[in-house]
């Protein structure tokens, strides 16, 4: 379609802007600190939109500023049409790791920190002599404002995130193994189920309450006893080593805990599946050269970490392999 530049010279695009940080932050006020605006300007664009459109766009309750259905149905469109002009005005841009002096904020939680981290930060330092890491602790309950905030640049997190202007790329699978000190047990590897149960439990959570292993058992009508709840990966060995106990974590931090420390990975005596692993960025980045050289170093780092991890626990023997006690 040809757009007729004197119709739409009549319009602000600037306007598109104002839209899209409302629909973003659900506030007027939290909008205008984002760009830089006074309120009252901020509030003088969107009467303005509201004029063009003719249309409220966003109705104020005791929750934010909630969009109307005109305004639900223009925003996917408006973003993708912003992103768009971004990169249309910005593809001359170019990126040379090897002379440009640039600093990145990644938001990994610490699983895929010990997992992935180390890795990248060899890739990147083989090709960007200047380019420097900063690691940020991130999940997906925190993923979504440390992005719109500006905190981090690109994510790597679990399970999935829908937001029309988050970019999501899935990069792999992962799953859950055991990790044990051998030497402190009192039973061999594999684990059943019944020493699994028997054994005092570690447990990794963001809440520090439950995991995914006691959605498993109590599905089973079973329970695990916890003697010590932690919420990082990275101290687990402190805890476990010299222990008779068992920890189940994702397969990718049990096996790179494993490589650090005088501990045994083993197989998960419960079918817990697998969950994805996404990349994550903002959509008005897309297109830039910068973040699209790092977006390759963390798929290959990524890949590189999960199908190790997936490997290893595959050709580790399962505990089905071995008759379990009748108690």
């Amino acid at each position: 379609m040809k757009i007729n530049v004197v119709d739409i010279r009549k319009l602000d695009l600037n306007l598109s802007v104002v839209f899209l940080a409302v629909w973003q932050e659900r506030s007027v006020t939290k909008a205008a600190s984002r760009l830089a605006l006074s309120q009252a300007a901020t509030s003088a664009a969107l009467a303005r939109l509201r004029e063009t459109c003719g249309d409220a766009l966003f109705v104020r309750t005791r929750g934010g500023m909630e969009p109307t259905p005109r305004a639900s149905a223009m925003a996917e469109q408006l973003e993708s049409g912003v992103a768009h002009l971004w990169h249309v005005l910005t593809q001359h841009q170019t990126f040379d790791p090897a002379t440009t002096v640039r600093s990145f904020s990644i938001g990994m939680s610490d699983d895929f920190e010990l997992a992935i981290g180390p890795g990248l930060s060899r890739l990147v330092r083989d090709e960007g002599g200047q380019v420097s890491l900063i690691f940020r602790q991130t999940n997906r309950h925190t993923v979504e404002q440390m992005l719109n905030d500006r905190e981090i640049d690109l994510a790597v997190v679990s399970g999935t995130v829908r937001r029309a202007w988050i970019t999501q790329e899935h990069i792999g699978d992962a799953g859950y193994a055991c990790l044990v000190d051998p030497e402190a047990l009192d039973c061999p590897l594999p684990l059943t189920v019944d020493d699994y149960l028997r054994l005092p439990h570690l447990l990794v959570s963001y809440s520090g309450r439950s995991g995914i292993v006691d959605i498993a058992l109590n599905a089973l009508g079973k329970r695990r006893v916890v003697h010590t709840a932690l919420t990082h990966f990275s101290a687990v060995p402190a805890f476990l080593m010299g222990v008779r106990a068992v920890v189940t974590l994702p397969s990718h931090a049990a096996t790179a805990l494993e490589r650090m420390a005088a501990l045994a990975v083993c197989p998960v005596p419960l079918d817990l599946g697998e969950y994805p692993v996404q990349l994550l960025s903002r959509r008005d980045g897309d297109g830039d050269p910068a973040l699209e050289w790092l977006k390759e170093k963390i798929r290959a780092a990524s890949a590189s970490a999960l199908d190790v991890a997936g490997a290893e626990a595959d050709s580790r023997p399962l505990a089905e392999s071995r008759p379990t006690s009748t108690e």
